[in-house]
């Protein structure tokens, strides 16, 4: 009896089959029809550090961007097939649309509890040097002059309506030059000898503008900064250090708040192709209750105020243009909308920066 238990065990423990391991493995589903992503997701992680460490080369850039491109729709559209295959048209859908659902609850969600309707946005260039690079992302938070930080100087709106008609008078430009029987020459760079002025480029010959001659609501005052390279050299550069709005004088501070701005369709930015501006408040202008902004990119030599022959300017910014103002960053993340919106090419303006 003994014997018989144990012989019957034995034979309980045997292994299957060979017939019944087909029906076992054929009954066994298959994990994305044979389909193997991680590959796909080694590379993107392997070409987009390639990518953000090209930027300074302009070819590599638009190279490794548009294969992170391609590679991100591949990746979505493989998984997305996986996902009918293993679990159905109907059900895959589904977690598609609540996936959809959770993400518009948080957009909307923070919306609410930032204040703005731009809670998340990108910086597109290198404009905010040191502090922001472009491809971070930024949390943005609703903005008005009371939750601002930048001296607030009141003029009258008559005198702002006078200076953005006439928008030339603001829109001056610190230069470095020579004169050299009667030619003026300019220079990107500040060499021993040459002279710092202002100089006005609303007219097709442009002319220099002394000091004392400015109209302007604003009047600027001109000095050198240093600028570092990319290869580590250290160069000078002729930049605004400070305006002059009636009888109070500022200078630019990098605890000023940092805003996000809406361009104008006509605007010299918006035809460089920046439909918004991530840039550091210089001043706010208050003309009766009416709140315009002067801005600045901390890496840029001037304020934001252009006028340009051809037809193109920047005025300053009207309170409903700004969208909001940086609250928090987290870097190379939004890479991912530069690269989904084609925007693989570093701009100009990313290999040097003013360090003081």
């Amino acid at each position: 009896m003994a014997g018989r238990r144990q012989s019957r065990k034995m034979r309980h423990l045997q292994p299957p089959q060979p017939d019944q391991q087909k029906q076992s493995n054929a009954a066994a589903p298959k994990h994305g029809s044979g389909i193997t992503t991680w590959p796909i997701y080694v590379a993107l992680v392997i070409v987009f550090i390639f990518y953000v460490f090209s930027q300074s080369s302009g070819v590599l850039s638009i190279l490794f961007g548009a294969i992170l491109f391609f590679l991100i729709i591949i990746a979505l559209v493989i998984e997305f097939s996986i996902g009918i295959k293993e679990e159905g048209y109907k059900k895959n859908l589904a977690e598609v649309a609540i996936a959809i659902i959770i993400v518009a609850i948080i957009w909307f969600g923070m919306r609410f509890l930032l204040n703005t309707p731009y809670p998340l946005d990108v910086v597109p260039s290198c404009s905010m040097l040191p502090v922001l690079h472009r491809g971070d992302m930024i949390v943005l938070q609703g903005a008005g002059p009371s939750n601002l930080k930048a001296p607030i100087i009141n003029v009258s709106p008559q005198a702002m309506r006078s200076n953005i008609t006439n928008l030339q008078n603001l829109a001056l430009e610190c230069v470095s030059y020579s004169v050299s029987n009667g030619k003026v020459t300019f220079y990107q760079y500040y060499n021993k000898g040459d002279s710092i002025g202002l100089y006005s480029g609303g007219t097709s010959s442009g002319q220099m503008v002394p000091y004392g001659s400015q109209t302007g609501i604003v009047k600027y005052l001109c000095g050198i900064v240093n600028v570092t390279l990319q290869d580590g050299s250290v160069v000078q550069e002729a930049s605004l250090t400070g305006i002059t709005v009636g009888n109070t004088m500022i200078y630019g501070d990098r605890n000023n708040s940092i805003i996000v701005y809406q361009t104008d369709p006509n605007s010299l930015f918006y035809a460089e192709g920046d439909s918004y501006v991530v840039h550091r408040i210089y001043a706010i202008l208050n003309a009766s209750g009416s709140y315009y902004y002067l801005t600045k990119g901390d890496n840029n030599p001037g304020l934001d105020i252009q006028f340009h022959a051809a037809g193109y300017y920047n005025y300053p910014v009207n309170q409903s243009e700004v969208e909001g103002k940086v609250v928090g960053d987290i870097p190379y993340l939004g890479y991912i909308k530069l690269i989904l919106s084609n925007s693989f090419q570093q701009p100009p303006g990313c290999n040097s920066t003013i360090t003081g």
